[in-house]
């Protein structure tokens, strides 16, 4: 997934096909280190997921 998709997806101006697209979406703001420099919100989300256990580091 591509950046510009996986931001509009954890931000709501892409709608998801379905909750392991959302998933996706924020791993690629992860491993791609954006979830840290977009705004704040982004990187609270991002940590709450990775605490949950629903996605990685």
């Amino acid at each position: 997934m591509d950046s510009f998709t996986a931001t509009g997806i954890a931000e709501g101006f892409i709608e998801a096909d379905s909750e392991e697209q959302v998933i996706e979406a924020w791993q690629t703001l992860v491993d791609t280190g954006l979830a840290w420099q977009l705004q704040g919100w982004f990187g609270r989300t991002a940590q709450q997921l990775i605490n949950q256990g629903v996605i990685t580091a």
